[in-house]
């Protein structure tokens, strides 16, 4: 094969390749429509494929089920929430965990609000008859985001064990929750790991509540509302509030 042959054949490839991503992507996006006009379980492959002016055979080649789109879409979703959480504290000094906790559910809050119906399908109702694959890219990449979250917790650890109570042991915690805090975080406490989960339950609910409309009846400034969540939050766990500097600002925003 010649050289000018082969470029022809890599141009063509890439072109291949470039329209497969395009519509796999516009296919993700009308799952999501799907899940926002009629809820998690109206999300289907056929439906999709009829406003595509796709035939059932021609979807199934992207998606041979249902459950492998729902599968992708999630693990997308878990994805892109990690990196945005990770780039918010990574740009907090280890010095200040209140702040990194502050960035932690301001980032949280805003990926939210960008992707409201994302943030619907990975916390909201169960899809109906989905089964996300055991320890699959949706597992591992949730773990990432509760790893993460935990991890600040412990660094807040030693200031918050004076304002909680120690006596949980392992045993009021999920099993299976308590496997995966061991195998990645072995030196967190208990009590620091229920403290996580109820950091996050915090953080998530506030949120919650605006992304389902429920906060703009009774709060001109839910931005507001939030930030000071938040700074109650961090002084609950006997942090001081977020340094001076610029990524208060940020946090601010």
């Amino acid at each position: 094969m010649s050289k000018d042959k082969g470029e022809r054949v890599v141009a063509v490839m890439s072109r291949r390749e470039r329209l497969r991503a395009e519509t796999s992507h516009e296919i993700k996006a009308i799952a999501l429509r799907q899940m926002a006009d009629g809820g998690p379980g109206a999300i289907s492959l056929r439906g999709i494929a009829r406003e595509m002016g796709m035939t059932p055979r021609a979807i199934y080649s992207y998606f041979p089920t249902r459950d492998d789109l729902i599968t992708e879409l999630i693990s997308g979703i878990a994805t892109s929430l990690a990196e945005a959480v990770e780039s918010a504290t990574s740009a907090v000094p280890d010095t200040d965990p209140g702040g990194r906790l502050m960035a932690w559910g301001q980032a949280l809050r805003e990926w939210a609000l960008a992707h409201p119906e994302s943030f619907r399908l990975f916390y909201g109702h169960p899809v109906p008859g989905y089964q996300p694959p055991e320890d699959g890219p949706v597992d591992r990449t949730a773990r990432r985001v509760c790893r993460d979250l935990t991890r600040l917790v412990a660094t807040a650890w030693p200031h918050a064990r004076h304002h909680q109570p120690e006596d949980t042991s392992w045993s009021d915690l999920h099993p299976d929750y308590v496997a995966k805090i061991q195998a990645d975080l072995p030196d967190v406490p208990p009590a620091a790991a229920a403290l996580a989960l109820r950091v996050w339950g915090r953080m998530h609910g506030l949120v919650a509540l605006e992304i389902d409309g429920h906060i703009h009846p009774v709060a001109g400034n839910p931005a507001a509302l939030h930030r000071a969540d938040m700074f109650d939050l961090v002084r609950s766990l006997g942090l001081a509030p977020p340094v001076a500097g610029g990524h208060e600002q940020a946090i601010r925003g």
